[in-house]
């Protein structure tokens, strides 16, 4: 029988402090293990003391040696949002927006930004967002034939914080699995390798886009490639082909670095092992199934905190960790790992205290190796990327629409700077 153990259920955020002693009986420990005891013992098991720091540690001692394999977040940052910018039409007119023009209807970042995030806020990891239709132009269609322009556009973002800085870059193509129509992202466009759609772009053209994009970056370790953003509405087994396709046309270009790999209904955390859409199977039944010769591809999650899981309003309702816990299970039962590409929450003290125990439930579990919150962006303004109106971006810097203090200064501040990681990976080639 297990010894019972008293007082070690700290209070709410207690574990964050830099040392765990306390004024009453319970020897001084690390945090690791008073966060292991918090994530693995129920309240309704505390009850007797234990009489000597010797019969704790004793206690303790499987829980200090798995400490050393124990959950590790190894990339933490923020979404770049702005180079999908300057193409929606409330009319759904095709083409509208179209190249578009570099710093007025699109922009991918701001280097003071970058600047900030990287040499004050400590963060390593930028998820850097573009438009396939821009990249690959309609005239074009998808395939190796790139916009130069915009991919040079492209490259020195990711040159900065990469080769510049030297944080991590998620290149993130924020298509939805669509192709030819961001009119009305999400649902405009063709599904891509959807064979009764005559317009839409092939499979194939897939893998050859991605063959071409990941033969520019192969040289550069700093790089991780996210197959796409967000599919939905579509037969998850073309999800499953699509990433594949992918992952063959990234490693058969000699890239290895990481990949992530999303599911389907706009790859959410909470809905990975249920039916999406119309009667869409499961992405817990198919993205199993996905082969990297090289075993360097991780899941590509999406998970917002309010009501319908949709970022657009500024209370938080849904909790990250229980709607965590079936894929956390998938991930450990398969092998595989995680990266929480987008979150985010409102202004206010409740959403604070739920991304707060969010990022420590990711950090807690070694399936999740790293997150990005959106959004910053350097064609925000006043306008708020997620998470209610008045919310405004984690730009630094900005104000939100009321003329106060934007996202950073409240949002950033409050839940998600106190758990920015020490060790993060700083240096070698993006990997699990």
């Amino acid at each position: 029988m297990k010894p019972k153990v008293s007082c070690l259920w700290p209070p709410r955020n207690w574990h964050r402090s830099s040392t765990t002693s306390r004024s009453d009986n319970i020897p001084h420990c690390s945090i690791l293990v008073f966060y292991t005891l918090r994530e693995n013992i129920r309240p309704g098991a505390l009850s007797c003391p234990i009489e000597s720091p010797n019969m704790f540690l004793s206690y303790l001692t499987p829980y200090i040696f798995l400490g050393a394999a124990w959950a590790k977040i190894l990339f933490a940052g923020v979404n770049e949002s702005g180079g999908e910018f300057g193409v929606f039409s409330a009319t759904g007119v095709v083409g509208t927006g179209l190249p578009g023009r570099f710093g007025v209807d699109y922009a991918f970042i701001n280097k003071s930004t970058v600047d900030i995030f990287v040499d004050q806020e400590k963060i390593n990891f930028f998820r850097v967002t573009f438009l396939m239709e821009r990249m690959c132009p309609l005239s074009f269609g998808l395939g190796s034939r790139f916009n130069e322009t915009y991919f040079a556009e492209y490259a020195d973002a990711i040159n900065y914080i990469t080769l510049g800085k030297g944080a991590y870059a998620l290149i993130d193509p924020h298509n939805y699995m669509r192709y030819n129509d961001p009119s009305m992202q999400p649902f405009s466009g063709s599904v891509i390798g959807n064979t009764s759609d005559p317009t839409a772009a092939t499979t194939q053209q897939f893998e050859e886009f991605w063959h071409e994009l990941a033969s520019r970056f192969v040289s550069n370790p700093k790089v991780i490639f996210g197959i796409n953003n967000e599919p939905h509405d579509m037969p998850t087994e073309l999800v499953l082909k699509n990433d594949q396709a992918a992952i063959n046309g990234i490693r058969s270009a000699g890239a290895r670095q990481l990949i992530l790999a999303p599911g389907n209904g706009f790859t959410g955390g909470h809905s990975w092992t249920q039916v999406t859409g119309d009667n869409d199977a499961p992405s817990s039944d198919f993205l199993n199934k996905l082969f990297d010769p090289i075993r360097n591809t991780a899941m590509d999650i999406h998970e917002y905190l309010d009501i319908d899981f949709s970022g657009s309003h500024d209370e938080c309702t849904q909790p990250g960790p229980a709607n965590l816990a079936n894929l956390t299970t998938w991930l450990r039962e398969n092998n595989l790992k995680a990266v929480l590409s987008e979150f985010g929450g409102g202004n206010n003290e409740n959403c604070f205290e739920q991304i707060d125990d969010l990022l420590q439930y990711l950090a807690a579990n070694d399936e999740w190796i790293g997150w990005t919150i959106w959004a910053a962006g350097p064609i925000w303004g006043t306008a708020s990327p997620c998470c209610g109106p008045d919310t405004g971006s984690l730009e630094p810097g900005q104000l939100n629409d009321l003329g106060q203090p934007d996202a950073f200064s409240t949002v950033w501040a409050q839940a998600v700077r106190p758990n920015i990681p020490k060790n993060l990976k700083r240096s070698g080639i993006s990997s699990l």
